[in-house]
């Protein structure tokens, strides 16, 4: 009986044919990749050694050149000092020029030199992103993250960069400098580049904070806010700061009872007693205990009240 000429053996082997010819393909394309490179860096590597025209030797007479030469430092004299002849001389080098192309090689091949200074990654410019080792490439791509919105709050935020090799950040991680939001300085725009804030919670943090007198006493006050909980507070406490140069002390004993008020921890009822306090008793005794103590302030308020920084009566 005839065999049928579709014959899955047949096929089998034909697959593996195209397969085998496929990777042997495959392999002649990378190799052939792997020569134009090594054929290109030898290139490169040639116009490096090679010069358009041979350099300049001088040598001088060690005593015309010191007399020559003397405005040059010390050290750089000592570097050229040499020996000719049995006689002490200096040997002086001058390169000559070479043609654009070459040089254009030699710059790109030329190692670059890298410093370390404190920056903040938010706001340093790209010309400074190039001396701290990156490429212009990779400056311009922080840039554009920066430009689009994006925002470095922690170190460890400018590591997560994909231009930022673990290297790089390694040296350059005791210099980066960021610094923390003063909740006596910062508007609503800058609490909120906080994370978990936004526009309600940042409006809430400048309206509080005009509640209190025009300034924050500390941190953990952030968390009397309405439905500002533990949470929230936990997420961005590294990144807030309260400044005591930025800080005013409340007037509890000067102002009215209109006015008193509006502080978060008086209320109507404790500011129509503190008025009543201090038209009663001696200003030796104008405490925020004392107040306690009269019934005017709750203890949980008194607590609170006597960690802000009140002026003296």
């Amino acid at each position: 009986m005839e065999k049928d000429r579709h014959d899955p053996g047949d096929r089998r082997r034909g697959l593996n044919s195209s397969f085998a010819a496929g990777v042997a393909a495959l392999v002649f394309v990378i190799i052939g990749y792997q020569s134009a490179l090594f054929i290109h860096k030898a290139s490169v590597l040639k116009i490096l050694e090679n010069k358009d025209s041979p350099d300049t030797v001088f040598v001088i007479d060690k005593a015309l050149a010191e007399s020559i030469l003397k405005p040059l430092p010390q050290e750089r004299l000592e570097s050229m000092e040499g020996t000719v002849r049995g006689k002490p001389s200096y040997v002086v080098k001058q390169e000559s020029r070479h043609h654009p192309s070459v040089e254009a090689v030699r710059k790109k091949a030329a190692p670059r030199s890298v410093e370390s200074f404190r920056f903040n990654p938010n706001t340093v410019a790209v010309a400074d992103l190039v001396r701290l080792g990156f490429t212009e490439r990779q400056a311009m791509s922080i840039d554009n993250y920066r430009r689009k919105g994006g925002v470095f709050r922690r170190k460890s935020d400018f590591a997560k960069s994909f231009v930022v090799a673990d290297s790089v950040y390694s040296r350059l991680e005791p210099y980066i400098d960021i610094p923390l939001i003063d909740l006596n300085r910062a508007d609503s725009a800058a609490f909120d580049q906080l994370p978990g804030i936004g526009g309600y919670f940042a409006a809430r943090m400048v309206e509080f904070r005009g509640r209190l007198g025009g300034s924050y006493s500390y941190k953990e006050q952030l968390m009397d806010i309405r439905r500002f909980d533990k949470e929230k507070f936990d997420a961005l406490s590294d990144l807030i700061t309260v400044s005591e140069d930025n800080a005013r002390p409340y007037p509890l004993w000067t102002l009215p009872a209109d006015s008193l008020r509006n502080h978060p921890y008086i209320g109507p009822y404790a500011a129509r007693g503190i008025v009543l306090f201090r038209e009663h008793n001696p200003q030796s005794s104008w405490t925020v205990e004392a107040l306690s103590e009269a019934g005017v302030l709750e203890p949980e308020m008194a607590e609170k009240l006597s960690r802000c920084l009140i002026a003296e009566p």
